[in-house]
Formats: C-alpha cells, structure tokens, sequence
C-alpha cells in the first residue's frame, strides 16, 4: 500500500522570480511593492518583523517616547505664555502603551497580508545563498534573476568587561520598559542615544550619557554644539572622552568603572543603555556562496548598489550607508532604475538629510563646512538665528540657528538647522541640492507670515548682504541714480 505522502516532511519548493528580497525593512519593503506595481514577480523573505528596526525598535518607537515627553516638558514650561506651569503625573506604562498603539496603527501598512494582497510572495524564514543565483528560505528553494539584500542592521555590543554579566537595554529592548528609571546610564552620544537621553530626561529620569569621542561627532561641531549646550541647560549630563573600564552590578544598580584624563572614578546608575553604534546584518546569509564581497562591516557595492556578483545588489543598512529609512527608500528606487529602466542612477546618500529628532531639532543635508573647504577652497558661510523669526519668538522656540554653505558662485553645497521644526524646514534645502539651486534660487520664493520657514529666505539673503559694498557696482548705481 503506499504510503500516504501527506505525513512526509514537506519537500523543497522551486520558485522562480524576477526579484527575490532579503529583509522587510524600509528598504526591502519600497522595492518590493515598487517592483510588483511594474508587473515583476516579487518574493520577499524576511526571518523576523515585517517593517524591520524602523517599525519595530526605532524610528516609530523613539519618535513617539519624544512625543510623550515633549507634552511634558510643556506642562513644565508653560509659564511664558502665562500659563502657569505644573509637574506632570507620568504613567509609565500608560507612556508604554500609547507607544504601543502608535505602533499598531502604523503596523498595517507593513504587514504580510498587505504585501501578499499586492501579489508578493512572502516567505517568514532565514534566507541563505547557495549560489549566485539561487538562496533558500525554509522549504523553499527561489532562483531569481535579481537578488536584493535589505537586511538592515543591529545594535553593536561593546567590548567592555563585566557587560555581559549586568542587564542593559538596547533600542531593541528599551521600549518594553513600564516603569520610572531613576537614573539612566546611556553608552554613546550620537543621534540614538542623544533622543532618548532627552526622552527619559523629560519623563523625570536623572540621565548621564559617556562616550569615548565626541558628542554628535558626525555633525557639525557649531550646530552639534548648539544643542549640546541646550541638552545639557535641561539637566543631561554628558560626558565626553571617557573610557568604560568595567560594569558591574545587577538590576536597579549599575556601577560603571571610568578613566578620564585626570583619574579613575564610578557613576552609579539604576539602568544602562547601549546606543554605542549599530553592524549590518550580513552573517550567515552565505555571501560566499553568492560571490558577495565584504569589508569588515557591511557589504561592498558600486555607486549603483550592484555587488561583486551582478545579479546581486544591496541597500539600506547592510551596505554601510547612513542608517535612516529614507536613504534605504532611496536606495530601492535606485536599483529599481537600473535593473527595470537600465537607467545609470547612483545611490545618493550624500545629499540624504540627516535629522536628530531632539528638541530643538538637528537637520542637515549636504557638505558641512569643513567637507566643502576642503573641496571647493573658498566658501560663503551664511547664518540667520531663530531669534530674529516673529514665529519663533510667539512661540517662545528662540534657540537656534540656520547655516548654509555655498561655492564662492553661489551653488548650494549643504546646510545645516538647529531649531524647532529643522527637520521640516531641511527638505528645501534637501531639494535644492539635489536639483544644484544656485542660492538665487532660495530667494524668490515667497514664504508665508510668521513662519519658521522665513529664516531659510534670510538665510539666502545674507549671500547678496555684501554686494553693494562691491565699488564697482557702487558706481553703476550711482550713474543710474543720475539718469534717473
């Protein structure tokens, strides 16, 4: 009699696809819907959340906890507008699950019934390369003439002795937390660790940031410096160049050993969280397999995104680009043009804006100034503060400043905004650099009264403040003074 075939171990399917996707990130999930909207047979294989860190442990999460606190930092500082200002109940937990639910509300629009709904096939399993052409997933065995790897990336663990016997958090794990920190011991001062000093610091935590460089390092000192100075006005302390020696301890006390220049010293805290950097997740996808080059942290790809096998590109984290969704978004319709549309597009992250979503805000977009002197030589410098906005002074958002950088021709090279509402105020900027606007270009634009927006014409103007000193034109004037 033979043997019913429904009690055998399932067997290997065989597909065959125009694009098969590695990771359901921002990035994997663009190119995905984008690729099936051209009529392209899609698989998109993901071993863990749809929507990746941005959905699940970071951009949505972080965004939201800056929100909360925020209302109650203007519980606290209402009195200006002669409100009088009172400390806020905070309920932890009530704070936990509003996050929760922003993240519920969001998470349709990343779910596997949506991606399936739009004709993508969806596989939940670890994908590994058997070939150049060939990965496996599960039961399944996809042959596809594209392969794109949109793994994103992962929290870095330091290597610093007695971590691995103390609890920490890290963003994967920070927003399961319920409850008040007393007092918050964050490793690394950059954009992650930065936000949620000032979240936790808002919602009535003590909080102590260490890092071994430079607070911010990536950005602008000036701009960094700025909100520095207002992180620190609101009770963070932050130090910077300082080496962890040891941690030690156990839940509700963390003692962290340092070494400064001076001496040795211990800061005792009752949670620690690790916002020391982020590694691509490239282990174990068998890249060796693949023909798939790597340097020691991320995956090497040409301006076009493609890897050493041509059938295979990568975006977003995994290829060591700045880490925000919007530059993984872009790096899917970059590989989309050139794989569909044989169109030569490069990855163009450098003019990608890069925001720290703090308060005041940090948004830049471009060179700094120290990237275009070193490029272009001579430069125009041109600022306008916060505190010469009408806007900004009814609102009381006085602190801050914008700063733009040009060729001594006027192209716009890059510009940089510490302030309320920087991140909104950079996409001009953002798209004027992308289209090479000469600054002309951001004067004859006319902006609304009041709005912040009006310190980006002001800013655009500084370039001209200098030309009627010109002698030259001093005396054009003066001679079509007289005709007229």
């Amino acid at each position: 009699m033979p043997k019913d075939t429904a009690d055998e171990a399932p067997q290997s399917q065989n597909i065959e696809t125009d694009f098969c996707i590695i990771g359901a990130g921002a990035g994997g999930l663009a190119l995905a819907s984008a690729a099936a909207a051209f009529g392209q047979r899609v698989v998109l294989i993901e071993k863990h959340k749809m929507g990746g860190d941005s959905l699940n442990y970071g951009g949505v999460q972080s965004k939201a906890l800056l929100a909360a606190a925020k209302r109650a930092y203007a519980m606290r500082t209402a009195s200006p507008f002669g409100i009088r200002g009172v400390e806020p109940l905070i309920d932890h937990a009530a704070v936990n699950h509003y996050i929760d639910d922003v993240t519920a509300k969001i998470s349709p629009n990343f779910s596997i019934e949506r991606f399936t709904g739009l004709g993508i096939r969806v596989i939940s399993a670890a994908a590994k390369f058997v070939d150049r052409s060939t990965v496996v997933a599960g039961d399944y065995r996809i042959t596809a003439r594209r392969i794109v790897i949109a793994t994103g990336s992962s929290p870095i663990i330091p290597p610093i002795p007695g971590l691995a016997d103390v609890p920490y958090f890290t963003n994967e794990t920070i927003f399961d937390n319920t409850g008040l920190i007393p007092h918050l011991l964050i490793i690394g001062a950059g954009t992650t660790g930065l936000e949620l000093a000032q979240a936790y610091r808002r919602l009535g935590s003590r909080v102590t940031v260490l890092d071994n460089a430079h607070a911010l390092g990536a950005e602008d000192p000036e701009l960094a410096g700025a909100l520095i100075t207002r992180l620190s006005d609101e009770g963070i302390v932050i130090r910077e160049g300082v080496q962890i020696k040891r941690v030690s301890g156990t839940a509700g006390k963390i003692v962290v050993e340092l070494q400064t220049n001076a001496a040795s010293e211990t800061i005792e805290g009752t949670a620690i969280l690790l916002a020391a950097g982020r590694k691509a997740n490239i282990a174990d996808l068998g890249l060796d397999a693949a023909g798939v080059k790597v340097t020691q942290t991320a995956i090497k790809v040409n301006a076009g995104l493609r890897t050493a096998n041509s059938h295979v590109f990568a975006i977003g984290d995994a290829t060591g680009a700045p880490r925000y969704a919007h530059v993984a978004g872009e790096h899917a319709e970059t590989v989309l043009r050139r794989s569909l549309f044989r169109l030569p597009a490069r990855a163009k992250a450098r003019i990608a804006p890069r925001v720290v979503f703090t308060d005041p805000e940090l948004a830049t977009v471009g060179l700094n100034e120290t990237e275009a002197r070193a490029k272009y030589g001579r430069i125009n410098v041109l600022r306008w503060p916060y505190h010469e906005n009408d806007r900004a002074q009814l609102e009381h958002a006085t602190d801050g400043h914008i700063k733009v950088i040009t060729s001594k021709h006027g192209k716009i090279l890059g510009a940089g905004i510490v302030g309320a509402e920087a991140s909104e105020l950079i996409q001009m900027w953002s798209l004027a650099i992308s289209q090479g606007l000469n600054i002309k270009a951001m004067t004859e634009w006319i902006s609304p009264y009041p709005t912040l927006s009006e310190i980006n014409k002001k800013a655009a103007f500084r370039y001209f403040a200098t030309v009627p000193s010109n002698p030259f034109l001093r005396k054009v004037i003066a001679l079509l003074a007289k005709l007229g």
